[in-house]
């Protein structure tokens, strides 16, 4: 009976052990860490990486309990140029990316109807409809879960030469990221050269352009207040931009779908509608130093509202055009998505 009693002790002892690994076991496996890469084009001092990439990335571990972790290399560090971006997150080579959709043309072609001349609102507003129009036009982004589209606050002219006129613009070669900001720019009768955002200074400083279209934002990150003297928007009452460029954070499909369901919730959660009023907002609030710079440095001149009619009169309707009978030609209805847009953005803009 002794004897039993000791294998009975025995017995629930050792039952008792191995339930305490087993809750160990799964303790460890629930608390997993699961690490993710970010790879963007612009430096650690941008206000993207700074004000929106890492506040995300630490919310993101935050609301997951820091099971989820996402490591952000800025500057191209982890190799390539910035048009393979959306390649390297389709490819899987990085896990998620912050990029210009208008980097690798043809694409991503529905999303463009927010950069044509004059489309552009508010930064906030532009931003909320350009998600809701990406959740309803998933067609181009079958191999990415979209965390979120954006805009900036609007292109304005950063000019070596002033520009008083639209026809102080006729000849002038401006650099553009995007083949919609090329056409804006021949229907403008200058010359476009293509350039990703980081060859800028390189671009000024030896001449090979005039001009580029960026926002207030980008210029003390490129130190533009140092290579250019003037800085021209428009004196127009719906508008002082000509027009904006399109971003996203897009990640990787495959990724996304291999994490459990939980950690799913907290991706989506931190996502789209969630937080596409916050991204806008600190793009507003990213051009008020950009400004300061430019101010200080040069001279922000407003083009006088009869120019900006010739220049609206040159470019919204012809571009427009050119962009509808291009993406009419893929099977595309580009009438049907200039209408949405310019809906999407007046429902966000009241």
């Amino acid at each position: 009976m002794l004897k039993s009693l000791k294998t009975a002790v025995f017995g629930v002892l050792a039952l008792g052990l191995m339930s305490g690994l087993m809750v160990g076991i799964a303790g460890t496996a629930k608390a997993e860490v699961i690490t993710l890469k970010l790879h963007h084009l612009l430096p650690p001092v941008s206000s993207a990486h700074k004000n929106m990439l890492v506040p995300w990335a630490n919310k993101v571990m935050k609301d997951s309990g820091g099971r989820l972790k996402i490591d952000i290399y800025p500057s191209m560090q982890l190799g390539g140029a910035p048009p393979q971006l959306a390649g390297q997150a389709r490819d899987g080579i990085v896990d998620i990316v912050w990029t210009l959709p208008g980097y690798t043309p043809g694409l991503f072609t529905r999303t463009e109807v927010f950069e044509l001349p004059f489309m552009h609102s508010s930064t906030v507003a532009t931003t909320l409809a350009i998600n809701e129009f990406a959740d309803n036009h998933p067609e181009d982004f079958k191999a990415y879960k979209i965390i979120a589209m954006h805009v900036h606050a609007g292109q304005l002219f950063h000019s070596r030469k002033p520009i008083r006129t639209v026809a102080d613009i006729k000849g002038t070669k401006i650099r553009t990221p995007t083949r919609t900001g090329a056409w804006l720019i021949e229907a403008m009768g200058a010359v476009p050269i293509g350039a990703p955002v980081p060859k800028i200074p390189e671009l000024l400083s030896k001449g090979i352009v005039d001009s580029v279209l960026v926002p207030f934002e980008i210029v003390g990150p490129l130190k533009l207040d140092q290579l250019v003297n003037y800085h021209i928007v428009l004196d127009d009452p719906k508008t002082t931009r000509i027009n904006t460029t399109t971003f996203m954070i897009a990640m990787n499909k495959k990724k996304y779908d291999s994490l459990p369901a939980d950690l799913r919730k907290v991706i989506d959660n931190n996502s789209g509608k969630h937080i596409a009023k916050w991204i806008g907002e600190i793009w507003d609030a990213a051009e008020k130093p950009g400004m300061a710079k430019a101010a200080a440095s040069g001279e922000i001149f407003k083009l006088p509202p009869a120019e900006v009619a010739k220049l609206r009169a040159m470019t919204e309707g012809p571009v427009t055009e050119r962009w509808i009978k291009d993406v009419s030609s893929k099977g595309i209805d580009g009438v049907a998505l200039v209408k949405e847009a310019r809906a999407l953005i007046a429902k966000y803009s009241k």
